[in-house]
């Protein structure tokens, strides 16, 4: 049986990869219990720098819910029994300790823009569309994936796009700010998150992990009083981390050597 999630790690990068081209990567239940199970299985592995999410084919990085797996949820209870669970499988991603990339090898529609939206940044190929496009089906976000919008594009702008259910362009979402980078069609979408992910595999784990947890605090709304403290206590550890010397011995060795 064919696996719905492949994970491979390559050097200090994680690879997930939704694997239902069939399906156009739908979201069933199993999928993100799975993807909650993998996110929460590699919090303690401290070497990893980034997680890469994408999905596998050219057509879908994810369509959304599962329909067929969800049309059994027909009461209230069962409805937000689904939400909540399908919540903690994007919270894992957006708890996660190191950054987390979203590779949009095609569209993301509805619960796929939300698990799009749960990454730390978003990377799409030169034709992946995104749409909160759940509008169609008369029902509204429901893992979280509105919260972010509304982060990621400032409320007006996030109410339009849920109002309109518009699937966006990649240059809109570009323009927006709801996409970090698009793929030049020349040379595709892993050399782009290979060249994005390029300056962030030069800091050591623990200092990304540094940034990923001040900007976790910053999104929970901690109060500033808190952050600066979150920062300070960070900086000391840092300070006192051996990685940091060894740079900080690199650079007086080189200032000597061009006096």
């Amino acid at each position: 049986m064919q696996k719905e999630i492949m994970v491979e790690r390559r050097a200090t990068v994680l690879r997930v990869t939704l694997n239902r081209p069939e399906k156009h990567n739908a979201l069933s239940r199993s999928v993100l219990d799975g993807l909650r199970r993998i996110f929460e299985e590699k919090v303690g592995d401290e070497s990893l720098q980034a997680v890469v999410l994408s999905g596998a084919g050219d057509q879908s990085f994810a369509a959304g819910g599962d329909l067929e797996d969800l049309s059994t949820v027909t009461t209230l209870p069962q409805a937000m029994e689904m939400a909540e669970q399908a919540k903690s499988a994007l919270n894992a991603i957006r708890n996660f300790p190191v950054p987390v990339v979203a590779a949009l090898n095609g569209n993301a529609m509805g619960g796929g823009a939300e698990l799009a939206a749960a990454c730390d940044f978003r990377i799409a190929a030169v034709s992946a569309r995104i749409g909160f496009v759940q509008g169609r089906l008369n029902i509204s976000t429901a893992w979280g994936g509105g919260v972010d919008l509304i982060r990621l594009v400032g409320p007006d702008r996030a109410l339009h796009l849920l109002c309109s259910s518009e699937m966006l362009t990649p240059s809109k979402a570009l323009a927006l700010g709801l996409y970090d980078a698009v793929a030049e069609e020349s040379d595709g979408l892993d050399a782009a998150v290979e060249l994005f992910l390029k300056p962030f595999l030069r800091q050591a784990p623990q200092v990304l992990r540094t940034f990923k947890d001040m900007v976790k605090a910053a999104r929970r709304g901690d109060s500033q009083v808190e952050l600066y403290e979150l920062e300070t206590k960070h900086f000391a550890r840092n300070w006192v981390h051996p990685d940091h010397w060894a740079a900080a011995d690199k650079v007086l060795d080189k200032s000597k050597e061009e006096v």
